[in-house]
């Protein structure tokens, strides 16, 4: 009983840290997030737009799915969010936040 137990809990907590596809998030974010903020992240194509490489996942997830429902406000990045689903946001977090960036100390 008491490994059956355990089993299960660690399926409970592998699947709540399951994380997005970065290969499919590279693929997402070349079709709608490349042109203003580079195709690793690491690039805006304007000083108000931000680096998006290794920004934290959970972040990224966040900052995403509230452009999409409009909490967060800003016409552009609604547009974009609005075409994306959960999964489609949980790949381009996964792409961004494993990309090497500037903003911080690698490991």
């Amino acid at each position: 009983m008491r490994i059956l137990l355990i089993v299960l809990a660690l399926g409970v907590a592998g699947a709540a840290q399951a994380k997005g596809n970065a290969d499919k998030g590279k693929e997402k974010a070349s079709q709608v997030c490349a042109a203003c903020h580079g195709p690793e992240g690491n690039k805006p194509s304007a000083p108000d737009q931000p680096i998006l490489a290794g920004q934290h996942y959970d972040y990224l997830v966040k900052a995403l799915s509230d452009y999409k429902s409009g909490k967060r406000a800003n016409p552009i990045m609604k547009g974009m969010a609005s075409t994306l689903t959960r999964q489609d946001i949980e790949d381009i977090a996964a792409w961004f936040s494993s990309q090497k960036s500037n903003l911080h100390f690698q490991r």
